[in-house]
Parts: structure tokens; sequence; C-alpha cells
């Protein structure tokens, strides 16, 4: 204690003059002196053991030495921030080492002491919940978002393995936001949207109602000053008008449970300022308009009393059709349980009255902090523990298939509003899933394995799409096929992370175990142009490969192959080395292949050229830019990270980069029979008429081709439409476009080409 005072009187400016000045000041600095000490804290550890809070008061006297000689934008010692962060975990009744981290949480980040440090001092645990805390300013990052990303990744992370880290982390942000006046005007935005965005609702997914709607007020208040100061007094000219309605309710209420004889507890609440705004702007409504202000909770010893209070509600005031939610029966995602229902009590005035059990009321407040809070309770902390349990268990499995901190993060964002439907399985379990999931995102909820197979559902017995979004009571079944596999296209219309991530997971399996077979191909062409028939065996030559992969810099001989066939890496000059490498092992190039593959590669594709038939999935790309089909004349660019893109060889833009890195480009030709229809690009300009369209489609689909896209432009008496077709090979495009010219009202039919190549 006597270092926080000490410090406030060494760093405290001196009385600017006599008398009333210097009084004040010297009040601010006692006032500051009590805030910084151990005594702000103490009271509220009651609930800890004499050992325990001597291992706090450890830390106290750690955190005021490191933080000493700093201050908060207020003017008040910097320690006074790690107490008040310490205090609110002590309100939760976090344990003894929760409350050494929440005093220390910014010690590594702001006084240079290490994680070592810590560990040495106070013990692992303790250091790993610090450094879950840690911002990561020291590394560099290209953006502030991609920081900002790796810095929720981690805690995310730390999250997962243990909560205790998020519980701080938000009793941090609480505190900040509670002073963030204090702080420059130009910094409120970027904070206060942070919060709303992000930590409320973490707070709100794990349970934390009191903390998430006090951090949504305070967000509003800070972003939006003027019109949370015009709300904050509507709401209380409101009050005032509706007290004596407010009144008359709370005594009606108390004597019809009087009455009979069930014991109750009855508390008023109010529409925070934020929930009245946004319900003002999502709806469209004035202030007037908003009639569910007022409330009550009631909150009652059994389940059972529950729904015997709902039925004495009920008989004293009408209730709104459609207003009642039985989340009791079906807890929302975050563990909350309540029976919510909307009386028209006197004066026509709508209150919203929310029953639940004193265990419901501690899940509904603290959330997963219940646990602690009530962990001495046999079973109810346990519930409110196992609640955050299969979210944060999902962080750990999303993060292990997705290493980018940005894409983790545009993962996580998608679980952190827990608006959601309830589905059920054929055989009557039920699913939570969030509001807009879909089919997929039903399946991957089931297994990963059952979302993977996915070919087809019926939802209440009718078959429907994969992308038909669920509702509340759907009964889902998913048919499922042995060796299918998740479709990119799904990646446009899942809602949940778990679904997002596996796709993404499986897509860049699938796309690097391709590019391993692409890359031996491409390695073995570049090996023939150097008059060597064929790889080296491994086995054999294990010496040989390890001086290769150390020329290269790759770990393993499929890495360097996926590099090959994702383009980091170009096979003539790994080919290049490699033969110069059998060459001192004595092995000579055969003079007869060097000459064929040399000089007649062009001319002739050789055995080592790349056959495609439209089955290479993520490792061969067709250039949007040209659209080739089998038939056309094509080119392969090896681009850098991209895998093989096919050009058309007419196509502008694969003649620029032929230009600029002609050692990129590769021989490939079509395969005999491709195995699915490739998309191309047609324009016609078509007489403006009744039915023209309708037409234009009807013949394209009777030449069996498929309309992909359409775009239109309009003219005075004539239209141009543009379509993007699927067809199986030049053949079947020529046959289309012959149709579409004797079509009534087509003045023109031709294939979109870039500029150099020939129009058809």
């Amino acid at each position: 204690m006597a270092s926080s005072f000490n410090a406030v009187l060494t760093h405290m400016p001196a009385p600017p003059g006599d008398g009333g000045e210097g009084e004040v000041v010297a009040r601010t600095a006692v006032a500051n002196a009590a805030a910084a000490s151990f005594a702000a804290l103490l009271e509220k550890l009651d609930y800890l053991d004499e050992a325990q809070v001597e291992q706090v008061r450890q830390a106290y006297r750690y955190a005021d030495q490191a933080h000493l000689g700093q201050w908060r934008s207020s003017g008040e010692p910097y320690i006074t921030h790690p107490i008040a962060v310490a205090a609110l975990c002590a309100s939760w009744k976090l344990d003894a080492q929760a409350l050494m981290a929440a005093l220390l949480h910014d010690a590594m980040e702001d006084c240079g002491i290490t994680k070592a440090d810590l560990v040495e001092r106070f013990g692992a645990q303790v250091a790993e919940l610090v450094d879950g805390l840690t911002k990561l300013d020291k590394l560099q990052f290209n953006t502030r978002e991609e920081n900002q990303a790796e810095s929720f990744r981690k805690m995310l992370l730390a999250m997962a393995r243990d909560v205790r880290v998020i519980l701080i982390k938000l009793a941090d942000r609480t505190h900040n936001m509670r002073t963030l006046s204090d702080m420059p005007r130009s910094k409120w935005r970027r904070i206060a949207s942070e919060t709303l965005e992000i930590y409320a609702p973490i707070a709100h997914r794990l349970g934390l109602n009191q903390t998430y709607r006090e951090l949504q007020d305070l967000s509003f208040r800070h972003l939006h000053p003027w019109r949370y100061a015009t709300l904050a007094k509507a709401v209380a000219r409101s009050r005032s008008r509706s007290r004596d309605a407010v009144q008359k309710v709370q005594a009606e209420v108390d004597a019809a449970f009087a009455r009979t004889g069930m014991p109750v507890r009855l508390a008023g609440r109010e529409k925070t300022l934020f929930a009245i705004y946004e319900k003002m702007q999502l709806n469209h409504l004035s202030f007037a308009q908003v009639s569910d202000l007022y409330g009550f909770r009631v909150v009652v010893r059994s389940v059972l009393d529950c729904y015997t209070a709902l039925g004495v509600l009920h008989q004293i005031y009408k209730p709104v059709p459609g207003k009642f939610k039985d989340h009791v029966a079906i807890p929302k995602l975050n563990g909350y349980q309540s029976l919510h229902t909307t009386l028209v009590g006197p004066a026509g005035l709508n209150v919203e009255f929310q029953v639940r059990t004193e265990e419901m009321h501690v899940v509904a407040e603290a959330g997963i902090a219940a646990h602690w809070l009530y962990k001495a309770r046999a079973g109810e902390g346990d519930a409110a523990e196992r609640m955050g349990t299969q979210w944060l268990q999902s962080l750990l499995d999303i993060q292990n298939e997705t290493r980018d901190a940005a894409e983790f993060w545009d993962h996580v964002k998608v679980d952190l509003f827990p608006d959601a439907v309830y589905v059920f399985t054929p055989r009557s379990q039920i699913l939570a899933l969030p509001r807009g999931a879909t089919v997929v995102d039903f399946a991957y909820a089931i297994h990963s394995d059952v979302g993977d197979r996915t070919v087809g559902a019926l939802v209440n017995n009718e078959e429907v799409p994969l992308r038909t979004e669920l509702k509340n009571g759907d009964v889902v079944e998913v048919r499922t096929v042995q060796g299918a596999r998740p479709n990119p296209a799904w990646l446009g219309f899942v809602r949940t992370a778990r679904a997002r991530s596996k796709i993404r997971h499986y897509l860049k399996t699938l796309a690097q175990n391709e590019s391993v077979g692409l890359g031996e191909k491409l390695l073995t062409q570049a090996l023939r142009a150097e008059g060597i028939e064929q790889l080296p065996d491994p086995q054999e030559h294990a010496a040989l490969w390890e001086r290769l992969l150390r020329f290269t810099g790759s770990r393993n001989q499929a890495e360097l192959m996926t590099d090959i066939g994702l383009g980091r890496r170009v096979a003539g000059i790994v080919a290049k080395r490699l033969a110069l490498l059998l060459a001192e092992g004595g092995q000579r190039p055969d003079a007869l292949l060097l000459s064929r593959e040399r000089f007649g590669a062009h001319e002739n594709l050789s055995q080592g050229s790349i056959t495609l038939d439209g089955n290479e999935s993520a490792s061969v790309q067709y250039a949007p830019c040209c659209r080739p089909v089998p038939g056309d004349a094509i080119v392969g660019y090896l681009g850098r990270g991209e895998g093989l893109v096919v050009h058309h060889a007419q196509c502008a833009v694969a003649q620029k980069l032929q230009h600029k890195d002609a050692e990129r480009f590769i021989a490939v030709d079509w395969a005999d029979e491709p195995a699915r229809v490739f998309e191309t690009g047609i324009t016609l300009t078509v007489s403006n008429g009744k039915g023209v369209l309708a037409r234009v489609a009807s013949v394209i689909a009777e030449s069996e081709a498929d309309i992909v896209r359409v775009e239109m432009d309009d003219a005075m008496a004539t239209t141009e439409l543009r379509f993007v077709i699927a067809v199986r090979d030049l053949a079947h495009l020529d046959a289309v476009l012959r149709n579409l010219r004797r079509t009534a009202s087509v003045l023109r039919a031709a294939r979109v080409l870039p500029q150099a190549a020939a129009g058809r």
C-alpha cells in the first residue's frame, strides 16, 4: 500500500497556488491513493481463504511496483485499472489465480516483464492466463486489422483452453469502457465499435448478459453521444409518466401470488437504451411506438413453479398474441433459460414478464461465470460450465484446420450471435443452429463425415435443395453417399463456422494432394527435357534427394512437389539441378530423348504433356478471361501459388504473360473424352420484343446447354444479351450458336473471347 500512496505524492504535480486549489489537489491525491490501495479490493475477497488472499496481495504488490510512475488518462495511478478489473472478477467469485492474472494482465505488455518472470514468481498457470491476455504489439503485421485478428485468435484459443482468460478480458474491457470518457474523443469510435462488434457478442455467447447489456449501453453512449442523451431524456420522461401504472402492476402481481401462497421474488427491469435504439432502427419505429419498455422478473423455486406462475400472470392480465417464448424447455444457445410473456397491463401498457428459477437467474446474468459463483451448490455450477464447453471446444477444432488468423476470426464471428433455430433429427434429437443455417450446416453439426458425404436431404419428409434455410421445428433427414465429397459452392451459403471450416479444410487438403501429383508430372516433364527418362527412386537415391531438398529449401519430397504443382517453384529450374546432381553421380542424359523433347515438344506434344479432362478439381483452373473449352488450342500457365491456369492459346492475357514469364508455360492438351461440361461466354444482339429472352433461353436449353449466368444492356431498338453457358466441347458450342442464329429476333450470336482471339 505504501508504494501507491508514495507514488501518488511523488508524481502528483505541485499545487498551483495556496488555499482552495491546493486543498483540491490534496484531496484528489488522497482519493487516488485510496483507489490504488489493496484495501479497495480486499473487501471483495471474503470468499477466499487467508493463504489465497495473501497470494493475491503478492500479485498486487508486484503489479503496483511494475506500474509505478504510469498514469491513466484520467490522472489516476495506472494500478487503479488492474484493481478495478480484479474487483469485477471477484464479483464473479473467480479463483485466486484468475484474480492474480487480472492484477498482472498489463504487466507483460506495458512494463517489460516476461512470461518467464511470471512463471518464476507466480507459477505457470498464472503466467499462461496473463500471456493469453497480452496483445501482440511486438509482431509486425501488414494492417491493423491483421494485428487485431491475430490478437483475438490468440485470446480465443487461450480462452478455449481456460475460460478464465475471456472473463478477465471482459472485465478489463468493461472497466475501460466505464472510463472511456477520460480518453481523447478521437479514440471513442474505434474502441466503442470494437466493443460493440466483438466483446459484447462474446459476452452474450457465453451468457454474461449483465456484462453484455452494460457493454452495449457504454458503446452506444460513446458512438452516438447525442442520440444517447436524447433517448435517455425520453426514457426519463416516459418513466415519470408510467410510474403509477408500473407500481400498480407490481402491487397487483404481488397480491395475486400472495393469494396462491407461492413464494416468489419480483424485481422490476427496464429495457436498456441500446436495446430501445436497436429496436427503433431495425423496425423503423419512433420512441412512442416502442411498447415494451418495462418488465418484471419473477424468480420462483422450481421449474414446475415457472409454469404455475405463468398461469397466475395470465389470469391477471391478457397476454399479447405471439409474444410467448418457452426458453425453459428449449434453452438458448448460450444456456439462457426463462419463460417470456408480454401482457397488457393498466392503461394499455405492455409489460414483459420473465419467469425463471434462482439457478436460471444466476446463469442468465453471469453465464459461464456461474460455475464459480455457485460451484459450491451441487449440479448448478457444473451445468453452467458445460453450457460454454461445446462452443469453446469448437474454437480449437477450427484452429486445427485454419492457421490464418483473419480466416479464423472470420469463422468465429459467424457464431457470435446466438439467435437460433431449433430443429430435430428423425430420432427426435434437438439441435440448436444459428438463424439462417442450412441443411449442410445441420449435416456438419451431426458429424463432419456426415457433412462431407451429404448429397441430399428431406425436411419434414419433403425433398429440398441443400441450400434450404431451416426453420424452427423442422425435422431434417440427411442422405449421404459413400465417396461423395464437399462442393466448393457450399461455402456460398453455409452459416456455421464449423461447416465453413470443415469444407475449407477438406478442399485445401484435396488441393494439396492433387498438387503433389501435378508437381510430379511437371517435374517429370521438365526432367525429360533434360534427357532423363524418369524421376530417380527416392529409396535408391536418398542422398541425392536430400541434396535437392537442401537446394530448394523444402522439408520433404511431398512439399517440393506441392510447391511445383502450385507454381511456387519452376519445374525447369528444379529439373536442371536434379540433372546436374545425377550427372555428378555418373548418370548421363539420353541424347535421343534430349533432342526429341527439346525440339519437338511444342510442335508435337510429347508424352510428358499434361492431359486435362476437367476432373482436376482445385489444382487446375480454367481462366475466366477466355473460358477455354475442349477443342480449343490451349496453353498452361503455372501461376505463383495458384496451380495450373489453362488459357485459350489466343487469349490476350496469356500472350502478355508469355512475354514476361515464358518459363512458366507448359504443354497441355485435352483428353479424348472430357469428364464434365465447361463454361464459356456468348453474346447475342436481339430485337426488342415480348418474350424474346424466353425464346432464346428455350433454344439454349433445347441445344442441351445450361445457362449459368445472364446479363443484358438495353438500347432503343435492340438488346445485348451476355450469357455464360456450359457446353461439352467446341462442336457443342458451334451447334448452340447455329441454333441461336436461326432464331427469330436474334440479329447476331458470337462467342466471347479476348481481343487477341478470333471470334467464332
